[in-house]
């Protein structure tokens, strides 16, 4: 993630730079979400411009890195099973080394490296700056003290007005450590059509569940300017949506002295010859001010989608998840967006099961996601995360109890957002191509994604019968049926 002045400078391409003499293969392996591809892109541009090849297959690789995520319990189990499964590769193939990197590796360190001892490395976000150093060294037999985890909200300033002069003040390694995931170069792992782009690192907020900010460190916006020149770049490799991503993209600006900076880059970012569409991700439904919503709801170029992190709807559920709101506070935002756009997409996550919730707010809970009628729901049962306020918060619900209230959840979801799915019988969608003739009939079918729809963790839409369509082309269609939350079209008029 960048936030100095004069990131993102250029983007050489790896064989404009000198190449060692012993060349090394790498495979990045990412888990998690965009803001992790994003780093493992960065991290294959420092490599690759330190000579390393770059290799999809980690059965080719000398050595694989594997970016793990340390969110919920479900995710970290992933990171240490591709962890696991990576090492065994050692075994029977080529692989001589492999490393964990990424925020299970910065949030757990030491302790990761004592309980995974199939890892070679536990590399913190401090290590990315000389990443080829680290992995030479590694290659060459030496064992690096693992990472030591520590509160990154302390490495900057506590007032966000002053963290930008602090950064400027930064030597290049500086900010590095300061701000984890910079690099001056990225190098795209994934040639699809779409692609993540950073508008800032970091978290100020306080959510007593969440222990983000204390790896990730404080909120840092990047220059506007970084973020354009990036988007330019993007669009050369062959990039039509760009996915902005942050960690809470509302307060994008807030330490440049702009609060309303974000309302003035859409409409710069859509503007980028060759950029299609511009999504926003991860909004705060109580830092959501008007004047963002109708910049993403009627901006040429901008998907009219409000990715919103509701986490609840009941008023004392979420003052004790140190949150605001209630449903006539969100109801009425949600009114806001689709008086502006009535066709927006709109999805958010909800944590079911914290503590001390009673049945009257459960109920509350899923009377709001019926009234609030949203495309996607994601549904999370709470459990305790190391370090957290609410580890430590009274009234915790026993295991079993928490299962069924997200079954049911999940269930009640299920239906209203397929109901939601088939409400759209019959309105016209411009889908980006992800995938060609995706059964392989040679029928011309094509599948992407509406504007209505965010990338991996939304439905999709299939189109039938548009002969001759390459990925990356946006194709207008008309809505016939649906399939749970995906939605199946057909052509409507001419295409572009």
């Amino acid at each position: 993630m960048d936030a100095g002045r004069g990131c993102f400078r250029r983007y050489p391409r790896p064989d404009m730079t000198s190449t060692p003499a012993t060349p090394v293969s790498v495979a990045l392996l990412t888990l998690g979400c965009a803001r992790n591809d994003v780093d493992s892109e960065e991290l294959a541009g420092r490599l690759a411009a330190d000579g390393f090849t770059l290799v999809d297959d980690p059965e080719d690789a000398d050595t694989v890195v594997v970016n793990t995520c340390g969110f919920v319990d479900a995710a970290k189990k992933d990171s240490i099973d591709t962890l696991l499964a990576a090492a065994d590769l050692k075994e029977s193939g080529r692989p001589q080394a492999v490393v964990a990197v990424g925020c299970l590796a910065e949030r757990y360190g030491e302790e990761l490296a004592d309980s995974l001892p199939e890892a070679d490395a536990v590399l913190g976000f401090d290590d990315y700056q000389d990443i080829s150093g680290r992995l030479r060294s590694i290659l060459a037999g030496e064992k690096p003290h693992p990472h030591t985890p520590r509160d990154r909200r302390l490495l900057l300033p506590i007032s966000p007005a002053e963290r930008q002069a602090a950064v400027e003040s930064f030597t290049p390694a500086d900010v590095d450590i300061a701000i984890p995931g910079r690099s001056a170069i990225r190098r795209r792992l994934d040639g699809g059509p779409m692609a993540p782009l950073k508008l800032a690192s970091g978290c100020d907020r306080r959510c007593t569940f969440c222990a983000i900010p204390m790896f990730r460190g404080s909120f840092v916006s990047r220059r506007p300017s970084d973020v354009l020149q990036e988007a330019v770049w993007l669009a050369e490799q062959g990039v039509k949506e760009l996915f902005l991503v942050s960690e809470n993209s509302t307060s994008y600006g807030k330490d440049l002295g702009d609060l309303g900076l974000l309302e003035t880059l859409l409409p710069e970012l859509a503007a980028v010859d060759g950029i299609e569409r511009v999504r926003v991700s991860y909004l705060q439904p109580a830092e959501t001010r008007p004047g963002l919503v109708r910049a993403i709801a009627t901006t040429p170029g901008v998907a009219p989608y409000f990715d919103l992190s509701f986490q609840h709807a009941s008023a004392t559920v979420l003052r004790r998840m140190r949150r605001f709101g209630d449903p006539e506070s969100f109801l009425g935002l949600l009114a806001q967006v689709r008086e502006l756009a009535p066709e927006a997409g709109v999805r958010s996550n909800v944590i079911v099961g914290f503590p001390g919730e009673t049945d009257e707010e459960f109920q509350t809970l899923c009377d709001f996601l019926v009234a609030a009628q949203m495309d996607v729901t994601g549904v999370f049962g709470y459990s305790d995360e190391d370090g957290t306020e609410a580890e430590k918060l009274p009234g915790k619900l026993d295991d079993d109890e928490i299962r069924a209230r997200v079954q049911h959840v999940t269930d009640l979801v299920g239906e209203l957002t397929a109901q939601r799915a088939e409400e759209r019988i019959g309105s016209t969608v411009e889908v980006l191509v992800e995938e060609v003739d995706p059964d392989q009939t040679g029928d011309g079918t094509v599948e992407g994604r509406a504007a209505l729809q965010g990338p991996e963790v939304d439905g999709t839409t299939r189109v039938l019968g548009v002969p001759g369509a390459r990925v990356g082309d946006l194709v207008r269609a008309v809505v016939v049926a649906s399939d749970g939350v995906d939605l199946i079209a057909e052509p409507a008029g001419e295409q572009r």
